[in-house]
């Protein structure tokens, strides 16, 4: 039956920071407890990971980098949501930023940015001053999958925990 741990050999994330992208591994005292696990980098993408590794995905995170605009003034944020639900980015998000316009960041531009690679991009680790919006579902879901920064690795997490991170702020962000 899928899970969050699914079938991966999970360890303390301090304990392999060889398996973290930099920005990650220096902000790893901001979910304690977490866990890390090498996978198969080709199968980092959501469904395919779920997959692969019998993880339940309601039980799995995504991460995406938002950039809102109102006039000259551009913020950039993260959004997490479970792996079963798609964040309101048009609505809710846009409305919380205060912003007229808002778009998922270019990819290199995110990955310049966070210091993390596509695919694996986290909340852990992610520039100071970033808004965070996590989803009630991902806050309330317990432990859950994220990325590690990289795409060879998955985190695990409680959700309460990516709540609590500094900058977060908790939404009813899913459109299910």
């Amino acid at each position: 039956m899928p899970s969050a741990e699914g079938n991966l050999s999970w360890t303390a994330a301090s304990e392999r920071p060889d398996l973290l992208a930099d920005p990650v591994a220096a902000a790893l005292a901001q979910v304690p407890g977490a866990r890390v696990a090498p996978i198969d980098a080709t199968l980092a993408d959501t469904a395919a990971f779920c997959a692969a590794y019998d993880v339940d995905p309601a039980a799995s995170a995504n991460c995406v980098v938002v950039e809102a605009r109102r006039g000259d003034v551009v913020t950039l944020a993260a959004v997490m949501v479970l792996a079963t639900d798609r964040a309101d980015v048009n609505g809710t998000v846009r409305r919380h930023l205060g912003a007229r316009k808002i778009s998922f960041a270019d990819q290199a531009k995110a990955e310049g940015l966070t210091g993390m690679q596509q695919g694996g991009i986290t909340p852990v680790g992610l520039p100071e001053g970033w808004p965070l919006l996590v989803d009630e579902g991902v806050a309330a879901a317990g432990p859950v999958v994220i990325g590690a920064g990289v795409r060879g690795a998955k985190l695990l997490v409680d959700g309460a925990a990516l709540a609590a991170m500094p900058g977060a702020t908790v939404l009813g962000l899913a459109q299910r």
